[in-house]
């Protein structure tokens, strides 16, 4: 329906990802860490779909690696997507402020936060960015940890500090708002994906 007088248009929720406000934030997608971390293949398969679907919606992406001397590189598959890394020895994200800062000056108040260990660096990143102002958002099965209580026990207490708990797939449909979206058919074959086993 088109907006007229006769018929206004609802507002969208301002509780929702709205591209042009919105980054996306993967913690230490590290290969040497990454195989210990349970369901390491779905964790890397949702984060490479966020990373996809926001590069083809025009949402901001940006990275970090927890002391790659000692954990390695990132794994190149989402390496390759999200272009320069900054190194932390910091287990929160804090450390990479200019991330945040770039963004903040970019009109960018909203992150969505991926990548691991859910419980170590994820966690403090997320509290961290709440304390900055930031609204934040977390998908649940692209994060995760070696245990998965510690994982299980990290996202009840993000929930309960007043992150927003999302899905890969809902957060893809929710940046792409609408079927008229050019990108619309994009996101969708992201959506079909056969995840791994």
């Amino acid at each position: 329906m088109n907006e007229s007088p006769e018929n206004p248009r609802l507002q969208r929720s301002m509780e929702l990802m709205n591209v042009g406000v919105t980054g996306l934030l993967v913690v230490d997608m590290q290969e040497k860490l990454l195989k210990l971390i349970a369901g390491h293949e779905r964790v890397t398969w949702n984060c490479r779909r966020l990373i996809d679907g926001a590069k083809l919606l025009g949402v901001p992406v940006a990275g970090t690696e927890q002391y790659p001397q000692g954990l390695g590189p990132t794994t190149p598959a989402l390496a390759e997507r999200i272009g320069p890394l900054p190194a932390k020895k910091l287990f929160s994200s804090r450390e990479c402020a200019e991330i945040f800062y770039q963004w903040r000056d970019q009109g960018i108040y909203k992150v969505l936060v991926c990548g691991i260990e859910a419980h170590v660096c994820v966690q403090q990143t997320v509290l961290d960015l709440l304390s900055e102002g930031f609204r934040v958002y977390l998908a649940v099965d692209a994060i995760s940890s070696r245990s998965t209580l510690d994982a299980e026990i990290a996202i009840r207490r993000l929930d309960a500090s007043g992150v927003t708990i999302t899905t890969t797939e809902a957060t893809l449909f929710e940046w792409c708002e609408t079927a008229a979206n050019p990108q619309f058919k994009a996101i969708s074959a992201l959506v079909k994906e056969a995840g791994p086993g």
